[in-house]
């Protein structure tokens, strides 16, 4: 039986803890949050025991505890990977690794010292649709991959509050998009060129944040790169890319909630996109986690590491300065 601890029982805290439980041989232990009712909601609906954020040092002393889930806010992840790395305990933690490089470094040299596995949680990679693409694309069955063009439009912002605090869009929003461009190409960035700009809520860019965004990006190889964002999409969860190779192309389109097609005199219609993230990707969630314990249980390989959580971060920090220095950023 393998034992865990969740840190953090807010809204993707609770998927992790209900596709955690739902994997054959692990078993939710602890479950650690600032918010006392939350963490005692979700200890509640998993049989699991609830600790204070006091007892992060209980918890991870534990030596029933084997891995951890890092699913609190951002500014603790860095910490927390740290500490669990010391305990000797294997990691899954969301994305960002931290919102500085300094930091996200610091843990990811940890994790390296320690030996253990970290694994992040960039969900987008085992998304069924998306993952047929890199399959097929590794077949061989579009040639050389030579250009992406990832589209990645939420349907609408979130709080002011949380802008304030999410170190930006590149790092919040737009890290997802960068860890499918390592992905995907296969490829690492030699130039990096963000622009934005604010169209969807003027109370954004006082908070000194973009809400619209365009970014290009040339890899090593010469292979080119384009990511369009928007914070606001009025027909839903719009979340695509298509890869064009030597010898054809390969788009990866939206999930909708239904593949019903009604015809009439007028038009023909089919249903708008998922409408949140939480929908859309409701699979890669439950396809990450089983992952993650599969690898542990193996001492298998992990599909995403604590070292892609930094390059992707690498790129959000270079597209940012980009934006606010408006020029091409230049990576060694």
């Amino acid at each position: 039986m393998i034992q865990v601890a969740l840190f953090g029982a807010g809204r993707i805290g609770r998927i992790h803890a209900g596709n955690l439980v739902r994997q054959p041989g692990v078993r939710l232990k602890y479950v650690v949050d600032v918010h006392a009712d939350a963490a005692a909601e979700v200890a509640a609906l998993h049989g699991a025991s609830v600790a204070s954020v006091a007892s992060v040092d209980t918890v991870l002393a534990d030596p029933a505890v084997k891995a951890v889930l890092i699913a609190s806010s951002t500014d603790t992840h860095a910490d927390l990977i740290v500490r669990a790395a010391a305990a000797g305990k294997a990691i899954f933690c969301e994305k960002p690794v931290d919102l500085t490089l300094e930091r996200a470094r610091a843990a990811a040299a940890a994790v390296q010292d320690a030996g253990v596995m970290c694994m992040i949680g960039f969900q987008r990679r085992y998304d069924p649709t998306f993952a047929a693409v890199k399959q097929r694309i590794a077949a061989g069955e579009i040639g050389t991959p030579e250009m992406l063009i990832v589209t990645s439009r939420d349907p609408g912002p979130p709080p002011v509050s949380y802008i304030q605090v999410s170190g930006g869009i590149f790092k919040d929003m737009l890290i997802h998009d960068f860890d499918i461009f390592r992905w995907i190409l296969d490829d690492e960035a030699v130039s990096v060129h963000a622009t934005g700009s604010c169209l969807v809520d003027p109370a954004i860019g006082a908070a000194g944040d973009l809400d619209c965004t365009a970014v290009t990006l040339r890899t090593a190889k010469g292979r080119l790169c384009q990511i369009n964002t928007t914070r606001r999409a009025a027909y839903g969860y719009d979340q695509r890319f298509e890869v064009l190779g030597s010898a054809g192309m390969l788009q990866a389109g939206n999930h909708k909630p239904t593949e019903v097609t009604a015809y009439g005199a007028v038009n023909v219609s089919v249903d708008k996109p998922e409408d949140f993230f939480l929908e859309r990707y409701r699979a890669a969630y439950a396809s990450e986690m089983a992952h993650f314990f599969d690898a542990f249980a193996h001492g298998a390989a992990l599909r995403t590491t604590v070292h892609d959580g930094l390059k992707a971060l690498e790129l959000a920090e270079a597209a940012t300065v980009s934006w606010r220095e408006q020029r091409i950023v230049q990576l060694s």
